[in-house]
């Protein structure tokens, strides 16, 4: 159980910062770009971390209030849930290394 939501959060985490440097590319190229509701999904979708780090190292969306104090805002939610859930679903005799 473990090891899926590891799996899960790298995922979106992964996802979401790809996306946020792929909408940077596409805004400085003029081309077409990845809705701002799309953002934010994959964001709230546990990638809070990855679109955070994603809107500070290609520095996209940080003029926007919603992502600048959203993004880190969905991050610090996401800590306090998993923070919440781990002890409960994940014993520490369940891990394995």
């Amino acid at each position: 159980m473990l090891y899926v939501i590891i799996a899960i959060l790298f995922v979106m985490n992964l996802l979401a910062f790809a996306l946020m440097g792929i909408d940077k590319a596409k805004a400085k190229s003029g081309a077409w770009r990845i809705p701002e509701k799309t953002l934010f999904l994959v964001t709230a979708l546990f990638g809070g971390l990855g679109g955070t780090l994603g809107m500070n190292v290609f520095r996209h969306k940080t003029k926007h209030w919603y992502f600048k104090f959203g993004f880190p805002a969905l991050l610090v939610i996401q800590l306090a849930v998993l923070a919440l859930v781990s002890p409960s679903c994940c014993n520490a005799k369940d891990v394995r290394i």
